[in-house]
């Protein structure tokens, strides 16, 4: 899979694309991801990409020739699957479209900044536009970073054990059940003795009640 991402301080992204799972994705040559500095694109020798809102207000609006731009140049080297536009009034991001992504071979990011990006980007460029809170932001790099790591991690390859993936929360609507390791007993906080048994079967039963169990509690909104 191939991510482009474009962005006005593209320098956010460098340390959360640069380690742990999405190093390993890049290193073995399962997902590339490049990181587009907006201004390369800029219409003027000042580096201008954005400017004042019509009709007044607060807040500078990310122009259209720098984006429009970079995308056409972008896309030369093949069409993208989604162009997607992080921003706070999108669809919030989860499991399933992480992993309906992750099945696309080519997409393109764009981080919103400022007040915002041009509209008419938005209208006739972009296809998908992502959320990850109802929150606001300083801009959409984060989100972006977040959305690559869902994507990346559950790339056939990707993870040592590929099985890890389909037992995470949300995978199939439930959170994850409760997990342990060693020591079996530590300061009398003992492990439930159904893990220590060697029966798959027992310890699979067990841990689908407990994954029910927990979503019940905390998330009943994923069982309707």
């Amino acid at each position: 899979m191939h991510i482009d991402i474009l962005s006005a301080v593209p320098d956010l992204l460098d340390s959360p694309l640069s380690h742990s799972i999405m190093k390993r994705a890049q290193d073995k040559g399962l997902l590339t991801v490049k990181v587009h500095q907006l201004r390369k694109w800029a219409i003027n020798a000042h580096a201008q990409i954005d400017d004042y809102q019509f009709g007044g207000g607060a807040g500078m609006v990310m122009m259209c020739e720098p984006l429009e731009k970079a995308i056409l140049e972008l896309q030369q080297d093949g069409k993208f699957d989604e162009i997607i536009y992080m921003t706070p009034d999108g669809k919030t991001f989860n499991q399933r479209t992480a992993n309906q992504l992750s099945l696309k071979n080519k997409l393109l990011i764009i981080c919103g900044h400022y007040k915002g990006i041009d509209e008419r980007i938005r209208e006739h460029y972009v296809t998908m536009e992502i959320s990850i809170g109802d929150f606001v932001l300083s801009g959409g790099e984060l989100p972006a970073a977040i959305v690559v790591d869902a994507i990346g991690r559950i790339i056939p390859g990707v993870l040592n054990d590929e099985t890890s993936a389909l037992f995470d929360s949300f995978q199939d609507n439930l959170l994850a059940p409760p997990v342990y390791t060693r020591p079996a007993d530590y300061n009398g906080w003992k492990v439930p003795e159904i893990l220590l048994s060697g029966n798959p079967a027992k310890i699979e039963e067990w841990r689908n009640e407990k994954s029910l169990e927990r979503t019940e509690q905390r998330r009943p909104d994923l069982l309707k």
